[in-house]
C-alpha cells in the first residue's frame, strides 16, 4: 500500500515572462513543476536594446532561472529545447545541448515559448541583418554598432568610411525606434571626440517602416510625437518603404509606387516581424489546434487548446482577441494559467472566469528624457513619458540586483551620455563580407 501520492506533473515550456509567472503561481501547489528552456536564464526582453547599446550589461537584464526559482521547492529546471508533443501519450520530446533527446511526461502542459524573429520568407536576410530577440542577438548588435565606428576610423577612402557610418534599421515598432534613438545618442554623445579621423556625430541612422508611421500601435498622436523626436535627434525616417534585398554593403527598398532605391550601409539591423517557433506547429499537429498567420495557437477564453483542457498556451505564442505581443500580456496570461491550474488541483468547483487582459500601458524609450507611454486613455510623451517608462521598467525587472544595476547604469548614461558596457569581442568581425569589394589582384608572373 502506498504511503504517499505522486504529485501532479506540470511541464512549462519556456522560462520567459509567461513561463516564470505560471511557475510562481504554482509555488504553493501540490504539483511537480518542470520548466524547460533552451537557455538557462530568464531574459527581460524589453531592455535588450539597452544591452545592445551599452547602457546595461547582460547580467542586469538576464537572471539564472535556477536563481529566480530557487525558493520554489516544487520546481525543477531542464536545459533543453522542446521539439514535439505527443498529446495522446502526454509526452514532450526535447533536445538537450549536444543533441541527446529526452521525454518529459506531463499531466498538464503550459506552453510559453514566445516568438522568434521573422524575415517574412527571406531568411537569407538574417546573415546580414540580425534581429533582436535573444541575449546573443543583443551582444551581436553591440559588436556591430561599436565595430562600425572603429572600421570607419581606419577606412581606406571616404566612400567606405560613409558606408561604415551609416546604420539602417528595418521596422518602426518599439524596438526599431528605441535602437535608432540609441545609435544617434552613441554617435552624438558617447563617442564624441574619441576619434581622430571621423566625426561620429555625422553618422547617419536610417529607419525604414512599411506603413505610414512609426509606433503605429500607439495611435496617431503619440506616433507623430515619436517621429518628431526621432527627427530632432537626426534619425532619417523612410516611411512607406519595404525592404526587397539586403547584403553585406546595404539594402534595397521599394516604395508604394514600385520604385526601388539602393542605400549603402555596412550595419543593417532587423526589427520587423515575429513568428512562432517550430514547437507551435508541432503542437498544432498533435492537437488539431488552429494557427494564425504568424503561427500563434488559437486558444479558448480560458487559454486551453480546444479539445485539450490539460494544455494551456500563454504569452506571445497564444492567439486570443487580437492581444498584442507585450510583456504585460505574457505576465498576466502566465499567472492566469498557473492560478487556474492550481484551482483545479485544489478541487475548487467554481467555474474559472475567462482570461481578461488588464491594459497597463505600452512604452517606448526614444532618448534621454524622451519616451512615449500609452495606458488606456492616458497618453504621455517627453519627460513625463520618460518618468512613466522608468517606473514601469523598474517595477518589472526581476531581482533587487537587477534594479540597482539598472538604476546605476541609467544614472551614468542619462547624466553624462557615457556607456559603461561598450566592450565587444572580435568574434565574427573579420569576415570577407565586411571588406569592400576591390580590384582583383594581378595574376602571378609566369
Amino acid at each position: 500500500m502506498q504511503d504517499h501520492v505522486t504529485p501532479r506533473r506540470v511541464v512549462i515550456l519556456g522560462g520567459g515572462f509567461a513561463g516564470l509567472f505560471a511557475a510562481r503561481a504554482l509555488r504553493q501547489s501540490p504539483v511537480a513543476v518542470t520548466v524547460v528552456d533552451r537557455r538557462a536564464h530568464h531574459l527581460f526582453q524589453p531592455l535588450l536594446y539597452q544591452c545592445a547599446s551599452g547602457i546595461l550589461s547582460e547580467g542586469q537584464i538576464a537572471q539564472p532561472l535556477r536563481g529566480v526559482l530557487r525558493r520554489h521547492h516544487n520546481v525543477k529546471c531542464v536545459l533543453a529545447e522542446a521539439t514535439d508533443v505527443d498529446a495522446g501519450a502526454r509526452l514532450v520530446h526535447a533536445r538537450r545541448p549536444g543533441g541527446a533527446m529526452v521525454q518529459l511526461p506531463y499531466d498538464d502542459l503550459i506552453v510559453a515559448v514566445g516568438m522568434r524573429q521573422s524575415y517574412f520568407g527571406h531568411d537569407e536576410f538574417a546573415a546580414h541583418a540580425p534581429g533582436m530577440k535573444t541575449l546573443d542577438d543583443a551582444l551581436d548588435i553591440r559588436r556591430r554598432i561599436y565595430r562600425a565606428f572603429e572600421m570607419a576610423e581606419t577606412a581606406a577612402n571616404d566612400r567606405e568610411r560613409q558606408q561604415w557610418l551609416t546604420f539602417a534599421l528595418v521596422g518602426g515598432g518599439p524596438t526599431g525606434v528605441e535602437l535608432a534613438g540609441q545609435i544617434r545618442e552613441i554617435a552624438g554623445h558617447t563617442l564624441d571626440r574619441e576619434f581622430h579621423r571621423i566625426e561620429s556625430a555625422k553618422a547617419r541612422v536610417l529607419l525604414f517602416e512599411g506603413s505610414g508611421a512609426v509606433l503605429g500601435a500607439f495611435g496617431p498622436k503619440l506616433a507623430h510625437r515619436a517621429a518628431r523626436s526621432l527627427r530632432h535627434l537626426g534619425v532619417e525616417l523612410h516611411l512607406g518603404r519595404r525592404v526587397t534585398g539586403i547584403d553585406a554593403h546595404g539594402l534595397t527598398v521599394r516604395d508604394h509606387d514600385g520604385r526601388t532605391t539602393r542605400f549603402d550601409a555596412r550595419t543593417v539591423l532587423w526589427t520587423a516581424g515575429v513568428e512562432a517557433p517550430p514547437i507551435a506547429a508541432a503542437l498544432a499537429r498533435a492537437t488539431g489546434a488552429e494557427q494564425d498567420r504568424a503561427g500563434r495557437i488559437l486558444v479558448e477564453p480560458d487559454l486551453t487548446v480546444p479539445g485539450h483542457p490539460e494544455i494551456r498556451v500563454t504569452g506571445d505564442v497564444m492567439s486570443l482577441n487580437r492581444l498584442p505581443g507585450l510583456a504585460e500580456v505574457a505576465m498576466q496570461s502566465g499567472a492566469y494559467a498557473g492560478r487556474s491550474l492550481r484551482h483545479a488541483v485544489e478541487g475548487r468547483t467554481k467555474q474559472q472566469k475567462p482570461f481578461t487582459y488588464l491594459d497597463i500601458g505600452s512604452a517606448a524609450y526614444i532618448a534621454r528624457g524622451r519616451a512615449v507611454v500609452k495606458a488606456g486613455p492616458l497618453h504621455l510623451s517627453g519627460f513625463t513619458g520618460w518618468l512613466a517608462w522608468l517606473f514601469i521598467h523598474l517595477a518589472f525587472l526581476t531581482g533587487f540586483r537587477s534594479r540597482l544595476g539598472a538604476v546605476l547604469g541609467w544614472s551614468v548614461a542619462f547624466a553624462t551620455g557615457s556607456r559603461r558596457e561598450r566592450a565587444f569581442t572580435a568574434r565574427g568581425t573579420d569576415t570577407s563580407a565586411d571588406r569592400a569589394p576591390g580590384p582583383k589582384p594581378p595574376p602571378p608572373p609566369p
